[in-house]
This record gives structure tokens, sequence and C-alpha cells, in this order.
């Protein structure tokens, strides 16, 4: 795999890239632009630390890809688009106000070409304060702040978790069954919450103990060390913190039935999805089941702001599953296979039709 920015532009299928190094902050500012032909290239803005600025800049191109399958799997008008900011360490303050005014610079000079929401490591406040230097952030339209997606997002895992439940047993019963949340931050705390009310026995894991501790005396569940999540019994996996946590290392040692959460970019690399194929694991593809923070801003984009018709129409989530699953199991494929189909159909009808 590449390891440095021209290998992986060079490597890259994407539209492109905008680089930027913010010399006051050490940061690097990454926009990956995968596709447009469904529209304005659309994602969220990760802010993270990372071994090097090409680790940041593949973290931006893989996620771009997603979200235009993202998008394509849900019909929505949006193309594939994502920010990084590759920060040295933690970054608070007018530091981190003067960072994120120059992420809006560069989207005031694409002039519309990208839209941001929040990802990891930002906030409904670094939306807010983007939205007083670009007009292009999301849902913050007259200065208000953009509410936040987790909660959205987790009501589409939840939704997902059931319709893997229904392929499996003909019903979508979660009650008594065993889920681990890996990550019971911004998605998962909620996530957690709504599998509790379902009857379920939540399992929280995360790296801040005493956080999986609070959550779990609150769902009535139990916590495991964080390192140990791979190898813990459980109904299903949900993964909602870092991406590539399924690969050939943990998928041996998995020992659910299940595997669904909100992370982007869960598998390693593409084969992962067969290795949980052949051990007899279901997977929700990431990009499908963890949808639901952007299916709910898309729609608020478009005027609807019903909390019963957000969350109605993000549940339909767990529809596109079944159709999913199912069309998988009559191939003989991965999730993952169905899924890529589903959401190529998207883009080749737009674009046969531009």
């Amino acid at each position: 795999m590449s390891d440095d920015l021209q290998s992986l532009i060079d490597e890259w299928d994407g539209l492109g890239v905008v680089v930027s190094r913010h010399r006051e902050t050490g940061s690097w500012i990454f926009i990956a632009l995968h596709d447009a032909t469904l529209g304005r290239p659309t994602g969220g803005c990760r802010l993270r630390t990372y071994r090097s600025p090409a680790a940041g800049l593949r973290d931006a191109m893989r996620l771009a890809e997603g979200m235009t399958y993202k998008w394509a799997a849900m019909d929505f008008r949006y193309g594939g688009g994502k920010s990084v900011l590759a920060v040295p360490g933690p970054l608070e303050g007018g530091p981190r106000r003067s960072l994120l005014t120059r992420l809006g610079h560069l989207m005031n000079a694409l002039n519309g070409g990208y839209g941001v929401g929040e990802d990891l490591g930002t906030t409904p406040e670094d939306m807010a304060f983007l939205a007083t230097v670009t007009p292009w952030v999301a849902c913050t339209s007259g200065g208000g702040r953009a509410p936040d997606p987790g909660p959205f997002t987790a009501e589409g895992v939840h939704a997902g978790i059931e319709a893997a439940v229904a392929h499996l047993e003909g019903a979508p019963d979660l009650a008594g069954k065993s889920v681990l949340v890996q990550g019971v931050g911004d998605v998962g705390h909620p996530l957690a919450r709504l599998l509790g009310e379902s009857g379920a026995r939540v399992i929280a894991a995360d790296i801040d103990a005493g956080r999986a501790r609070a959550v779990a005396r609150e769902c009535g569940g139990t916590t495991v060390d964080a390192r140990e999540a791979y190898r813990t019994e459980c109904d299903v996996y949900a993964p909602c913190a870092i991406g590539a946590t399924v690969n050939a290392r943990t998928v041996p040692v998995l020992r659910c039935r299940i595997v669904a959460g909100s992370a982007n970019n869960q598998l390693e690399v593409p084969e992962d999805a067969e290795r949980l194929r052949r051990r007899g694991i279901l997977y929700a593809p990431d990009y499908v089941v963890n949808g639901g923070g952007a299916m709910a801003f898309g729609l608020m984009e478009q005027g609807i702001g019903d909390p019963a018709q957000l969350r109605a129409r993000v549940r339909s989530i767990g529809k596109s599953l079944e159709e999913i699953f199912r069309e998988a199991e009559a191939d003989g494929s991965s999730p993952v296979a169905a899924a890529h189909k589903r959401a190529l159909r998207a883009l080749r009808r737009e674009a046969s039709a531009q």
C-alpha cells in the first residue's frame, strides 16, 4: 500500500484532492472528491492524529469513496466527498478555529464543489463556527447550529441490526440478544440506549473504560475490556469507533453471528467480506447501515424537519438491508457485493440520463 502523497494520488480513481498545509498548527488539510455523478460531493469532516500525512490522505480517499456508495445506495442526489484534518495532537480554542477557518476558505475556493458536515473528531460547535466562514455546511442555513447526526446514525444502525436478526431468525426481535457495542461515543451511546430499550443485552467496550461503565449502567448492560472485544461471545458485534477493525487478524477470532455497526470502512480490505461470509457471519455493509446521519441531513436540506418523519425515513435502512441480504443469498455472494451492485445501478442510471 502506498505511503506517500504522490503515489496515493497517482493510484486513486477519484475526481481529485485538495491538499493544504496549515503551518500555524502543523496540520494537514485534505479534501477528497471521489464522484459527482449524483450531485455535489458531500461528506463529513474528520479530525484526528495520523502516523503520517499519507495516512490522513488515504483515510480521506477511502471515506470519500464510501460516501459515493452511501449516497448511491440511498439514491440521494449527492456525490462522494470527505475532508480530513490531520492534526499533530489535541487542538482547541484559537488554533482549532484557525484550522477550521482555513478549511472554510478552501471550500469557498471550490465554490460549492464540496459540502461538509460533522464526523469523527469534529462537533456541532465546529460546524456552527465553520458556517460563519463558508455557506457549504449541511443544515446550518441562517446561521443555525447543525443538529447532531449521531442519534440519526444510531437509529439506522438499530434498524439494520433488527433486519439482520430477522434475516437469520425470521423476526426482528432483539429481546435477549447480546450486542457488543465497540465505541460508545456519539453514535455508540445512543445505539446502546436503543438496544437496551429493545430488550437486548448490551455489552459496552471503549478505550475509555469509565465511559463504557457509565453507558452499561444506563442500559442495564455489562462491559468488556476493549482489547477483548473481538473474542467476546455475542450475537451482534457493532463496531462504532474507528474503521478497519474487521480484518484478516480479527475475523478468525470473532464469536458473533452478525457484524453491524456505525464505523466507516469497517473492512480493512475488500476480501474481508468474503472471509466473514465463509465463517457464516452476516455482515451489514457499513455504508448502508451507517447512513442514517447522512440521510437525515439530506432530508433536512430538502426541507423535511419533522422528527417522526425523519426517524421513519432513517429506519427504512432496515428494509434496504433486507433486500441486500436476500439478493446476496440468492447470488451466493457477500452482502457487500450485493450492496455494491445496488449502488452501481443508481450511478449508472443517473449517468445514462445525463
